[in-house]
């Protein structure tokens, strides 16, 4: 949103087809007048556009997925021309937003030991990479659109660096203001006097606050989850381990509330991405398990953001591997611990989690009693080959093979495996998945049907990837929570 000429105005992004091609819109919708109008189209290869402080189109970025080209366009005139290019059939460089100075564009791209980003200034000049080496996001003012800080979570802790000694000092006052919890940055005004914070309360969990700079005061506006009570949160806390071959592992453990971290029965959820992580805050999923009597390990295992780039390079061509019996590491290191009961352990997961969970069953064999995938994947021959050049590049790089001929797809996916199969396996997946398709645990079901072998198949009606709509992640956490009880009973 952008006020022009005193006028609240929203600009749009939409995909318009033009030659059979969808390609990025932008549209200017005036919220008085209700006046629309397009503003710019992008081209076929058009990735990301980005809007100057009047509303006008200063930059855009390209790819073609074909060769692998990156551009980063800059107006000049009414035209455009390449202020920087690169080559990256994986790992291109991207556009993040405008520079400090507000003309300059802010561009990320990847060098030796991670990402490092840069200002272009509106001549094509790239400057230096500027001194972020802790920094995952970029905070930018609200009215002015420039970047003003950085925010990165650093081991279990998310710390804001801004570039103005005055903003660090508000955001430690902010912080001080609720000791002890974790403080995110929501949103603010346009005159940065008013922050909605989201504060992570491991008594109370997590709530949104308002806090008013001029008069120094904290309004508390409401919980994040309206019914969640005090009483009814789980404790959770770090653990670190090695896997088998030695590197470092972190992860989360939910205990039950009333019972002694000792001989617990676990489930194991793994999360999505794959080059992704878990968070050290509130996680919905693991607090409704936990609150059945279950301890619940969540693993950053290697190929996890977050944690450096050799850590996620460590899971390159482990999918199904390594980063697969990390899961199982964890297990073993909470038995040797005696704090879970080896012998009454589960696994769920969502997405790449899903298949984590299916592999748990099918590759991964003798760890679980039950195995419960979300959206999951059980044919990576099939994925691959459904998806678009870029895709398939990143798909195979975690997964270690080279063509779609690779013997190695196979070896990794749950499907070719269901004859090892020993365990009962609930999967659960949205009509409407546009990420994972529906076919892949219909294929799942099939396989393990004609095999012999108890398996479940749930498909929610009018769902996404991401159940995004309450009513059907609550009905996906009562089927789970009944089908794990009943093959794992927490007693």
């Amino acid at each position: 949103m952008r006020v022009i000429d005193g006028k609240p105005t929203v600009f749009v992004e939409k995909i318009t087809f033009k030659e059979g091609w969808g390609v990025i819109t932008v549209v200017r919708a005036d919220l008085k007048s209700g006046r629309r109008d397009i503003v710019e189209f992008g081209e076929r290869d058009t990735r990301a556009v980005l809007l100057g402080p009047e509303g006008t189109i200063i930059a855009r970025s390209d790819y073609d997925a074909k060769s692998g080209r990156w551009a980063l366009k800059l107006r000049q005139g009414g035209g455009w021309f390449d202020a920087r290019t690169a080559v990256a059939k994986l790992d291109r460089p991207y556009m993040v937003g405008l520079g400090r100075d507000g003309t300059s564009v802010l561009i990320g791209e990847l060098e030796s030991g991670g990402y490092v980003l840069r200002e272009v200034s509106p001549d094509g000049k790239a400057s230096e990479p500027l001194d972020v080496r802790n920094g995952d996001d970029v905070i930018f003012d609200p009215e002015t659109r420039r970047p003003i800080g950085l925010y990165a979570l650093v081991g279990d802790e998310g710390r804001y660096t801004f570039f103005a000694e005055r903003d660090q000092k508000v955001w430690a006052a902010v912080k001080a203001a609720f000791k002890g919890d974790a403080v995110d940055l929501e949103s603010w005004s346009h005159d940065r006097q008013k922050i909605v914070v989201l504060v992570d309360s491991a008594a109370e969990g997590p709530a949104y606050a308002l806090v008013d700079l001029a008069t120094r005061k904290a309004e508390w506006l409401g919980p994040q989850y309206e019914k969640l009570m005090p009483e009814d949160l789980s404790k959770v806390q770090p653990v670190r381990f090695k896997a088998r071959d030695g590197l470092d592992l972190t992860g989360y453990l939910t205990l039950p509330n009333g019972r002694e971290a000792r001989n617990l029965p676990l489930v194991v959820l793994a999360h999505g991405g794959p080059e992704s992580r878990d968070m050290p805050g509130f996680d919905w999923w693991s607090q409704a398990i936990a609150s059945r009597g279950y301890a619940v390990l969540r693993v950053n295992y290697r190929g996890s953001d977050g944690f450096g780039r050799a850590f996620v390079e460590a899971g390159y061509g482990q999918w199904g591997r390594k980063m697969q019996t990390d899961l199982s590491d964890g297990v073993r290191y909470l038995a040797a611990q005696g704090m879970i009961d080896p012998k009454r352990v589960c696994i769920a997961g969502a997405s790449y989690g899903g298949y984590a969970a299916l592999a748990g069953a099918t590759i991964d064999t003798g760890v679980y009693r039950c195995a419960v995938s979300v959206a999951g994947l059980s044919d990576l021959r099939k994925l691959v080959e459904d998806e678009g050049r870029s895709a398939k590049r990143y798909w195979k790089r975690f997964m270690g093979v080279t063509s779609l001929s690779d013997p190695a797809l196979a070896q990794i996916s749950p499907v070719t495996h269901v004859d090892k199969v020993s365990i009962p396996i609930l999967m659960v997946h949205g009509r409407d998945d546009t990420v994972v398709p529906l076919e892949q645990s219909e294929i799942m079901a099939d396989a393990m049907r004609k095999a012999g072998k108890p398996v479940e198949l749930i498909v929610q009606k009018g769902e996404d990837h991401w159940l995004s709509r309450g009513e059907t992640r609550s009905a996906m956490l009562e089927s789970t929570m009944a089908f794990v009880e009943k093959h794992n009973p927490p007693n």
